[in-house]
């Protein structure tokens, strides 16, 4: 008789203005997956459904280590939400303090989770400093964690990002390997994004590198270093010192959220 393998994952689904993770305790219990493992968990009518996916793993210095998968399956550059969200779980967890330090394919990264109710947190995490950027009056170009394309448009809320997000995302005169897109509008003196995110290929509701992006690119063109940045569902804080054209201590505070647990059954 044909047996077929299967693995039990328990795991954590957990949300920051709207962009969503599966969380995964890879220390308590390690899990081994392949790419087409996440994609299957992270798809919205066959499994899980998320943004992406994020395993807590053991670190040498720090309280854990943040591995990032977008929902396409392949591990990818740092996610600022996935990285608030996943410094909530790992308090939740007992793998971290509320003020605690962890890495990142990026670098470490401080953060302070503050538990507003049995579900809900407020979470501020510390961004990589940023020493340079490509700017026009139009657009910035900066990797903060991740690379962004950032860029001024009108009427924010009709605007077709996925169709104009996907055509930049692509354009190898852009980026030979791809950008994540953030349009952004300044609207009744409040800043306001949609991002279309690379390896989700379509827009998410929120982004936190997007988030820091922008606020970047509003200090630029603008000023000021303390910008609260509108997504589709919350607002989200980036502050920050700058000093000449470089961006330091930079913070990155918003909400996140405690959706539910489960156990995910994975079939080889």
């Amino acid at each position: 008789m044909h047996t077929i393998d299967t693995q039990r994952i328990k795991f954590s689904k957990y949300h920051g203005a709207g962009n969503d993770f599966v969380m995964i305790n890879a220390i308590k219990s390690p899990v081994s997956l392949t790419d087409d493992d996440v994609l299957r968990i992270c798809d919205r009518r066959t499994g899980v459904g998320a943004d992406g996916l994020i395993m807590i793993l053991p670190s040498g210095n720090y309280a854990f280590r943040m591995k990032y998968y977008n929902c396409d399956g392949h591990e990818s550059t740092f996610c600022g939400n996935g990285g608030r969200c996943v410094s909530a779980f790992a308090v939740e967890e007992g793998v971290a303090s509320q003020n605690t330090e962890y890495e990142a394919i990026d670098g470490v990264h401080k953060a302070l989770v503050t538990k507003d109710s049995d579900n809900e947190y407020t979470v501020s995490i510390t961004m990589r400093d940023i020493e340079s950027f490509d700017l026009d009056d139009n657009r910035l170009l900066i990797n903060t964690g991740s690379p962004h394309y950032v860029t001024r448009v009108s009427d924010l809320w009709n605007y077709d990002v996925r169709k104009q997000g996907a055509a930049i995302r692509h354009d190898k005169s852009v980026s030979k390997d791809g950008v994540n897109v953030d349009f952004m509008e300044l609207i009744d003196g409040k800043y306001n994004i949609r991002t279309f995110e690379r390896g989700v290929e379509d827009e998410t509701l929120a982004c936190g590198t997007g988030v820091t992006a922008s606020a970047i690119a509003a200090s630029l063109w603008f000023g000021g270093d303390n910008i609260d940045i509108r997504t589709t569902l919350a607002t989200l804080n980036v502050r920050f010192k700058r000093d000449g054209k470089a961006f330091r201590n930079i913070v990155l505070s918003g909400p996140a959220t405690h959706v539910f647990d489960g156990e995910f059954i994975l079939s080889k």
